[in-house]
């Protein structure tokens, strides 16, 4: 079988991708240098700026094994970026160093400080069986070796069969897919008592996981609608996207804004009910004056804007209105992350600082500039998927 002759390899996004890479340099430089001066305020905006990449990353990886699991036909044409995306886990795990360097200033439980009182210090010691430094260590190679195999695999094994057209080779994925989710699924939410709770010692939350997979996933999927809604002509992506996958984006969108919702709710009205000194500090500390105009902002913005523009189906079948919701997706689910993890450094002020802006562009740059490398020069969609012709005739409404 050979590739449908309209789908072309992608050759575009050269520049595009050289000044994501010099952006991102530059960003991680600057970063490095405003860590000499306030080592743990940049040790923060560091830790968003990857909570916020590396969570769309992971969670484009659990979108495409999901899509395997489930043999989904209509999102065959969306797989390439995709894979793309979640292969940035590789990049993740380099740029995942600086953390392991910043340990101390990230966690209290590394070198607890001396004016943390009897209840803190107690604390700390019944955990020590788990949060300690080599086990952390361990952890974290164990999650990223999980991580990259499953979607190395998935796109070495995806690029093959567009030369080979091996159906063994789509059995495999389903396969990979079906029996790594459930390993994903344990990786991710230790991951996230690892990196995202433990750099407080009142941060307790059994469902911060799904919370977390919940916005991460609400920014996958704006990231595709922007990809496909932003392709110009010259872009062989842009010919094979029809209004029918833009619109189950958008469906897939407001599902996700409704699960990220009921997920921020449940924490919320648990930990309250359950008024446990040890869970309810976490939303005190961001009911406070420097916090609580940002905790509204999330809240409405990424949930109560984004739900209602989406009941629209006219807007969820034009790509570009969908395209200005799922920017705006990107932009409130960054907030939420920063909501989540800087009132352990800054408690008193939601203020940004330069560093906050310095991270996020050097890991972001990076990781847009990886992507672009992966995708260049690859067929656009996996032609000989068995699927594709099916995915490429997609209709909802059929």
């Amino acid at each position: 079988m050979n590739p449908p002759p309209r789908i072309e390899r992608y050759q575009g996004g050269r520049t595009l991708m050289l000044v994501s890479a010099v952006l991102g340099i530059a960003g991680l430089a600057a970063t490095g240098v405003l860590a000499f001066f306030a080592p743990r305020q940049c040790a923060f905006s560091y830790l968003v700026a990857w909570a916020y990449w590396g969570g769309i990353s992971l969670a484009a990886l659990a979108l495409l094994m999901i899509v395997h699991v489930a043999h989904s036909r209509w999102p065959v044409v969306l797989r390439r970026p995709l894979e793309a995306m979640a292969l940035t886990v590789v990049l993740l795990a380099v740029l995942f160093v600086p953390i392991l360097l910043g340990m101390e200033a990230l966690f209290p439980w590394v070198s607890p400080a001396s004016e943390l009182g009897p209840r803190e210090l107690e604390k700390l010691a019944r955990r020590e069986w788990y949060l300690n430094v080599p086990f952390f260590l361990v952890r974290a190679a164990v999650y990223f070796l999980i991580w990259i195999a499953s979607a190395w695999l998935l796109y070495s094994w995806s690029i093959r069969q567009d030369g080979s057209g091996d159906l063994e080779l789509t059995r495999r994925q389903r396969r990979l897919s079906g029996g790594a989710l459930p390993a994903f699924g344990l990786a991710f939410t230790f991951a996230t008592y690892d990196w995202l709770m433990s750099p407080g010692l009142e941060n307790h939350s059994q469902i911060l996981a799904l919370y977390w997979f919940g916005g991460s996933m609400v920014s996958v999927l704006s990231a595709l609608v922007l990809v496909g809604a932003l392709a110009q002509a010259k872009n062989p992506w842009s010919s094979v996207l029809t209004a029918g996958h833009f619109h189950s984006l958008g469906k897939l969108l407001l599902a996700f804004v409704a699960f990220w919702a009921w997920m921020a709710y449940s924490q919320f009205m648990l930990d309250w009910v359950a008024h446990l000194p040890d869970s309810i500090t976490f939303f005190v500390e961001r009911g406070r004056e420097g916090w609580i105009v940002l905790s509204g902002v999330v809240v409405v913005g990424q949930f109560v804007l984004p739900f209602f523009a989406l009941l629209s189906r006219s807007l969820k079948r034009h790509p570009h209105a969908l395209a200005a919701v799922a920017a705006w997706n990107l932009t409130i689910h960054y907030l939420d992350v920063y909501w989540i993890l800087i009132p352990n450094a800054r408690p008193e002020s939601s203020a940004p600082t330069i560093a906050d802006l310095t991270a996020f562009v050097g890991i972001g740059g990076v990781c847009v500039a990886f992507a672009l490398f992966i995708l260049r020069g690859r067929f656009v969609v996996p032609v000989r998927d068995p699927y594709l012709a099916a995915s490429l005739a997609y209709d909802p409404r059929s």
